[in-house]
């Protein structure tokens, strides 16, 4: 999420002031990064962005405002990801839908240090704040490829947001309970991607079945 903003960071070392809103959020999210953890100062961040410890002040009330900043970036970052894999398939395949939920989980796997503020209170008001901006977050992407799932196969009988819930909610479950080493006490051998592809197969048969309401 981050080579980026790293290599923004370390080209550019004094900042104009229109600059020094990003140079921060970028320097605080280098912090979490590095030191897994949000327990950093705002001076911390001011001087990894090379400016005086009262300048961040100028853009952030406090750093829980940075911090929310920091999960929006996040967000990006997570964004970013599954509009790039929808890309890469055709619209409303099996196929893609399986592909963003195995992209979600290496992209929460991956970045373990911004799980809390992008799925805990800060991250709830991070999403929050966007309001009318909601559908451009990366859940979207998955929503508008079940709707073409849905479209493809004739099934007018189910919501798309609910099923894409359900779909992000197995992909969330299982990147979770990997990060938390869980997975591997139950299931030593287990390669989550394909656990998360026979689970979304699974899933998605089911709808097509006659037996479904």
């Amino acid at each position: 999420m981050t080579t980026k903003t790293k290599k923004r960071a370390s080209t550019n070392k004094r900042y104009h002031h229109g600059d020094l809103h990003d140079a921060l959020i970028i320097a605080a999210a280098q912090l979490i990064e590095e030191n897994a953890s949000v327990d950093f100062a705002m001076i911390d961040a001011a001087r990894r962005a090379g400016v005086s410890s009262a300048a961040p002040y100028r853009h952030f009330k406090d750093k829980d405002a940075l911090l929310e900043a920091v999960s929006h970036l996040a967000f990006l970052g997570l964004t970013e990801c599954t509009q790039a894999i929808a890309q890469q398939f055709p619209p409303g395949t099996e196929e893609c839908i399986i592909a963003l939920g195995k992209g979600y989980i290496q992209f929460v796997t991956t970045h373990p240090q911004f799980y809390d503020l992008m799925w805990g209170d800060m991250g709830l008001r991070a999403i929050g704040s966007l309001d009318s901006d909601l559908k451009t977050l990366g859940f979207y992407t998955l929503v508008e490829t079940v709707q073409c799932w849905c479209d493809a196969i004739n099934l007018s009988n189910y919501d798309a947001p609910e099923l894409a819930v359900k779909l992000w909610a197995t992909a969330h479950g299982l990147a979770c309970l990997a990060m938390n080493h869980q997975l591997e006490k139950f299931l030593p051998d287990v390669d989550i991607y394909r656990l998360l592809e026979s689970s979304t197969q699974t899933f998605l048969e089911g709808l097509k079945s006659p037996a479904s309401p």
